[in-house]
């Protein structure tokens, strides 16, 4: 996800001057923005050889580091903000990467496709799995392990002791706050340990 108007929907949650942790960071478009707009200082996690390489270039610090290998080499609080931008759905581990993303971060942004979005609801009636700009692949081919919802997280959250500070969806690039769920391609999700 990095069209200019999500990244700036997604910018407004982090604090100015924030210390900041981007997991699964791509090519480092939203901590280049965040370092450019916001004042912010921090790393992001990439696994890809070409988006570590896309970092460097943007001049974004970047650590080389699979995920599922969990975050051991930070301490508790290290960063004002942890985000997890089209992350999660990508996790094998992803509750446990939630639970970490509490610990490390004094607060943590989640943004993931939703899939009970008002299309993916309609191809799935008609018996087939979405395939919509914001799932652009097929069921097959999809690089995504998990498939959730907005109300998905909301019961998440709560199982693991997450305070929600605020949440609305996204929907080309607009906020979308009245019936999201149903309403927006994307689920965002600002968050801190209760």
């Amino acid at each position: 996800m990095s069209d200019h108007a999500t990244i700036q929907a997604i910018a407004r949650l982090v604090p100015e001057g924030a210390r900041v942790l981007d997991l699964g960071c791509g090519d480092g478009a939203m901590l280049d923005y965040l370092q450019r707009e916001r004042g912010c200082s921090g790393y992001g996690i990439e696994i890809a050889d070409a988006n570590v390489l896309a970092c460097v270039r943007r001049g974004v610090n970047v650590i080389q580091l699979n995920l599922d290998e969990g975050l051991a080499m930070f301490g508790d609080n290290s960063f004002d903000v942890v985000l997890q931008i089209d992350t999660l759905q990508h996790l094998r581990n992803a509750e446990v990467m939630l639970r970490e993303t509490a610990r490390v971060g004094k607060s943590g942004i989640v943004a993931f496709p939703n899939f009970a979005h008002w299309p993916n609801r309609v191809s799935v009636l008609r018996g087939r799995m979405p395939v919509t700009r914001r799932l652009p692949y097929q069921w097959y081919d999809t690089p995504n392990i998990r498939v959730g919802t907005y109300k998905d997280f909301e019961v998440l959250a709560h199982k693991n002791k997450l305070r929600i500070l605020d949440a609305f969806g996204l929907q080309d690039g607009r906020e979308v706050r009245w019936l999201p769920n149903a309403r927006a391609g994307t689920a965002v999700f600002r968050f801190e340990h209760d």
